[in-house]
């Protein structure tokens, strides 16, 4: 294509795109070969704990009547994922049992396979082949620029991507309660409603603490410099073959519908070695009071209902209740 110019096509890797970053909130963290998964937006992973719109949903703790919100942005982005208006949605919290066995932790490093599924894994495995498969050419096509062009992005990738996994170290996550199992009400955004049930241990380390703990000056440095390298890099895309231009355009765009579409097929959350997935048919209500009082009669009491506003108490009623207030784990 003579007549086309295609001097701008590195500037395709700065669209302002949150696939990348999606794909982090998903899964909890970054997997080594993330490294060959090149999307428009992969300097942009550093903004994953924005993607929940600054929402921490309020919950219920209805077996304590404690309420407080939760503070992990990962954990509301899956919420607002799975929700749907004027629908409860169940989920169940458990502790990935093989997280200790040596072949498994490895695995893990390079690809979170713990909440995949078949066509996220194909979707997945097929960006990183797209990513080889122009790489290879481009070396066969003797075209050093192009070759030059993607391993910095693939380096860029990589700074990214050792930066998260340092930031998403398990920290604090309130005091241990081994043995105890507990029942969350989450009201999101939009009347979703969301119920989350486990023990109370594995309810905290999804939902309480930091998901990425603050930066430190190298890490920052070094998110900072990958992302120089991404705008260096469109710079440089322009002394590229015409040939090369058009392989890198369609390994920007192809990585991220495939992407996309591993992202949207992921059905589970993967945070600090726990699963959470839906569990169980969604029940529709006309009303909300319709779904607080079916709650409170499972439960047991409306302390929780009464913090939350989902009802009202009379002078006269005599049922027990914790003293009101926010209660943090």
């Amino acid at each position: 294509m003579p007549q086309v110019s295609l001097d701008a096509a590195g500037l395709v890797a700065l669209a302002d795109l949150a696939t990348t970053a999606y794909r982090t909130a998903l899964t909890g963290t970054s997997a080594f070969l993330d490294v060959f998964v090149l999307c428009p937006g992969l300097h942009r992973q550093q903004t994953a704990p924005g993607l929940n719109g600054g929402e921490y949903p309020a919950v219920a703790a209805m077996t304590s009547g404690y309420v407080f919100r939760i503070e992990n942005p990962a954990t509301v982005v899956y919420l607002q994922k799975v929700g749907l208006t004027g629908q409860l949605t169940t989920l169940s919290v458990t502790k990935i049992r093989h997280q200790h066995r040596r072949l498994a932790r490895l695995l893990s490093m390079l690809y979170t396979f713990e909440n995949s599924t078949f066509i996220s894994s194909v979707s997945y495995m097929c960006a990183i082949a797209a990513t080889i498969i122009v790489l290879s050419l481009m070396i066969v096509l003797e075209d050093w620029w192009g070759v030059f062009v993607i391993l910095l992005l693939m380096f860029a990738r990589l700074c990214n991507s050792f930066v998260i996994r340092r930031r998403s170290q398990l920290g604090w996550q309130g005091a241990s309660e081994p043995g105890e199992n507990g029942d969350l009400l989450v009201l999101l955004s939009q009347d979703r409603w969301i119920r989350m049930r486990g023990a109370v241990d594995d309810l905290k380390a999804v939902t309480s603490g930091q998901w990425l703990r603050d930066p430190t000056f190298i890490e920052s440095s070094v998110s900072a410099f990958a992302t120089l390298l991404v705008y260096l890099d469109a710079a440089l895309a322009s002394n590229v073959s015409q040939l090369g231009k058009v392989l890198l355009l369609v390994l920007l765009v192809s990585s991220a519908a495939l992407l996309s579409i591993a992202n949207v097929r992921t059905d589970e959350l993967q945070m600090h070695g726990y699963i959470v997935e839906v569990n169980g048919p969604r029940r529709k209500y006309e009303r909300r009071l319709q779904m607080a009082e079916e709650l409170i009669q499972e439960s047991g009491r409306d302390d929780w209902a009464v913090q939350l506003g989902m009802i009202s108490r009379n002078v006269d009623d005599t049922t027990k209740a914790k003293p009101e207030g926010v209660v943090t784990m």
